[in-house]
């Protein structure tokens, strides 16, 4: 069986770990998040990059740094994770969702404007399958009507637009370090903050409302309690893991884009013959290669692939089922405009097998298993 996913392991981990270990430092905020922290800065140009046990928590802090407050409205699509939503949810938002585009899968910049009102807080963007939304956009909107823009980039490590790093873009940028991503710890996240009057709130909330982070600096002679926050920072032994990942981005992200663009080249004709579609990546995106996905004729056609493949020793797998028609998004939130593709179009897509390392002969045998799919599919 060709498995989906394997999470990247490249060697130098162990021995950072180890390394951690032996230092007697296993909390959080030790020297290897620092090192993360400086590599996130320097790999994204932010001013501040904060380590978070996850995406979602990496969402959170955001939610409360926008000072979303209940009765605050919140734009984003339906086509995405539960935490982007949840996370503003918590604060008391109402969730405005709006329709995607079908050639990127992102968040239809057009349909924003007209989902604004006197309420609205915050746009959140999600770059999927780290392929960016129209940025230019979206930040002329948010700042001609005052509002907050928080990057959900959790697919995006490494990716661009128009050469700015994703989740440099907005006020502030969400990173997951899944075991999912191109970069992984397992678990984990980290939050971007790209307007520096909101670090030293970013890093109190971080550190479960203390100033805590001061006092470690040298800054204060002791901490105190300042504000609402949690307990946000991962362990040592994931920031670890996480640098040894962090240093070979390039080579992972290459790696991947290289699997990337077999499977395009590979499954191109059958786009031609009219079977499959696959993704459009604008000219001014430079994507990080996360997933490989293709869309079939429908959610018929799809169980159908799936079911082939998975016979046929190939584990492929739909995605997101669109959040504004979940019985949580039903109650938490409201749909503006109309639901032209963000139900059709994510009952079509399929993604394929794919991670760093993956074997050539694995990825020819999705190419022809896929291909073979067809060929049946026209004798029937």
């Amino acid at each position: 069986m060709v498995k989906f996913n394997k999470p990247p392991f490249l060697g130098k981990e162990l021995d950072y770990m180890t390394e951690a270990v032996n230092l007697h430092k296993l909390s959080g905020d030790g020297s290897f998040t620092s090192r993360c922290h400086s590599l996130l800065e320097d790999i994204t140009t932010t001013k501040k990059a904060l380590l978070t046990t996850s995406c979602t928590h990496a969402l959170e802090m955001a939610a409360i740094l926008c000072n979303i407050q209940p009765g605050d409205e919140v734009i984003m699509p339906s086509y995405t994770f539960v935490s982007t939503a949840n996370a503003f949810v918590l604060r008391g938002a109402t969730i405005v969702f709006v329709d995607i585009r079908p050639d990127t899968m992102n968040i239809d910049e057009k349909q924003i404007e007209a989902a604004i009102t006197d309420k609205t807080k915050a746009i959140i963007p999600v770059h999927y399958a780290g392929v960016s939304c129209d940025m230019d956009i979206i930040m002329n909107i948010a700042y001609e009507h005052k509002l907050f823009v928080v990057e959900d980039a959790a697919q995006g490590v490494g990716s661009y637009y128009n050469k700015k790093p994703l989740g440099s873009i907005g006020d502030f940028g969400t990173f997951s370090f899944h075991e999912t991503k191109n970069i992984s710890c397992g678990e984990g996240g980290a939050l971007l903050i790209n307007n520096k009057d909101f670090i030293e709130r970013a890093e109190i909330i971080r550190e479960k409302g203390t100033n805590r982070s001061r006092f470690f600096r040298g800054e204060i002679d002791k901490y105190t309690w300042c504000d609402i926050g949690s307990s946000y920072l991962p362990s040592e032994i994931c920031a670890a893991y996480l640098l040894a990942q962090l240093e070979k981005i390039e080579h992972i992200n290459q790696n991947r884009l290289n699997t990337w663009e077999f499977y395009h080249k590979n499954l191109k004709h059958l786009e031609e013959m009219g079977y499959i579609e696959l993704a459009h990546i604008p000219s001014n995106c430079e994507h990080n290669s996360h997933m490989f996905w293709l869309k079939v004729r429908d959610l018929q056609e799809r169980t159908k692939f799936i079911q082939f493949l998975k016979d046929s020793g190939v584990y492929s797998v739909f995605h997101y089922i669109p959040l504004h028609s979940s019985p949580a998004g039903l109650k938490l939130g409201r749909f503006n405009g109309y639901d032209i593709y963000t139900t059709i179009e994510s009952e079509r897509l399929v993604r394929l097998p794919f991670y760093y390392g993956m074997a050539s002969d694995d990825m020819l045998k999705v190419v022809e298993v896929v291909s073979s799919f067809y060929d049946s599919y026209q004798k029937i």
